[in-house]
């Protein structure tokens, strides 16, 4: 069986130069546009005040890169094909390659190969560039952000048996623990305490939390202290239980973003493990939208092929109108969506794939508008 690998013609060559040039322009427009206002601003002025070095400053601007490029491929791949496409139409260009007898489908031919390339970029900037960029970001401004975080441990019918209040957590050490041991009585639908401890500091381990200098409240049934004593050390959570409240006390400052691909499905796991409904809505959106990212800088690319192609006395204003309007109307709904997981409104294999389906829609509507 004879495979036949499609020629590359002058004409792939030649749109995939004018495409390339003008989506790495609009990426790189796009980043000092991002970029200069607050934090070139900032890193700046910290430079000049003495708390970084040059070379400091400069790593700090260069870690920050994946987080804006994360938003300026999508949006530079679009306004990098309208330009494109536009230009091509303004010179006649276009019309030469339509009178040869090329579809429209066969001219953007080139644009969605370089688009995957950038989409795949995309989606590894998502999976390992901005996680690692955080990583070292915190490292460089000695950021370590205190987490507060409350874990209830409950049994297999739902009944609380231990509920844990961190005031104060970072890595592994925590401060101002509250600890609230339930009785196996229910009072009118309310568990009751059977004793509470405050500890001033303690270690979260992996195989056990150990709490130190510990204060103990004996509660009786009828809600009065009946005694308080001293404990130097004391033990709570153990095996799984300890693990999964460090982890879910841990995962709770950081941003999805900030989480690599293979952790946040593990992540997700240990959600819907601890029946945090919400939380796992919100994340399991996310995660697939990370997914569905690549998609888009596609649909997005052959989005700006439509709005830029047009006849030569046609108005072209109106296509980058559009095209921003589109990115901006994209972006600005993503928070909605979240919000929709999140509540348990819709499911989150919708609301991720909404906006991929809106851009999928747009996209027959202007092939049909135009007539192509």
């Amino acid at each position: 069986m004879n495979i036949k690998i499609p020629k590359i013609s002058i004409y792939d060559r030649y749109v995939f130069k004018q495409v390339a040039f003008a989506t790495i322009g609009a990426v790189l427009l796009f980043t000092i546009v991002w970029i200069a206002p607050e934090i070139l601003l900032n890193t700046i002025k910290r430079a000049l005040a003495g708390e970084y070095g040059f070379k400091t400053a400069i790593l700090l601007l260069y870690y920050e890169l994946p987080k804006v490029l994360d938003k300026a491929i999508p949006v530079g791949l679009l306004l990098g094909t309208l330009f494109t496409f536009d230009r091509l139409s303004k010179d006649s260009e276009m019309t030469i390659f339509r009178a040869t007898g090329m579809s429209f489908q066969r001219i953007i031919v080139p644009v969605v190969i370089f688009a995957m390339f950038f989409s795949s970029f995309c989606f590894l900037l998502k999976d390992r560039g901005t996680p690692f960029a955080e990583n070292k970001l915190r490292a460089i401004r000695g950021d370590f952000v205190a987490a507060q975080y409350i874990y209830t441990q409950k049994d297999k019918s739902g009944h609380p048996l231990l509920a844990v209040v961190v005031s104060r957590g970072v890595k592994r050490n925590i401060e101002n623990v509250i600890v609230l041991d339930f009785s196996n009585q229910v009072y009118q639908d309310v568990h009751e305490l059977s004793t509470i401890y405050y500890a001033k500091n303690g270690t979260a381990n992996d195989d056990k939390w150990t709490l130190n200098d510990v204060t103990r409240y004996k509660i009786s049934n009828d809600g009065i202290y009946i005694d308080i004593d001293h404990i130097d050390h004391l033990n709570i959570l153990d095996n799984h239980s300890a693990h999964n409240a460090y982890m879910l006390m841990k995962y709770s400052v950081v941003k999805e973003r900030d989480i690599s691909t293979p952790k946040l499905k593990k992540y997700l796991k240990l959600l819907k493990y601890e029946n945090l409904d919400e939380e796992y809505n919100y994340m399991l959106n996310k995660y697939l939208q990370r997914f569905l990212t690549p998609l888009v800088c596609i649909l997005l690319a052959i989005l700006g092929c439509l709005l830029g192609f047009s006849r030569p006395r046609e108005q072209r204003v109106w296509g980058f109108t559009v095209g921003i309007g589109c990115v901006f109307l994209y972006y600005i709904t993503l928070p909605f969506f979240d919000l929709l997981a999140e509540k348990g409104i819709l499911s989150p294999y919708i609301t991720a794939i909404v906006p991929t389906l809106g851009f999928i829609g747009a996209i027959y509507g202007f092939y049909k508008l135009k007539d192509l």
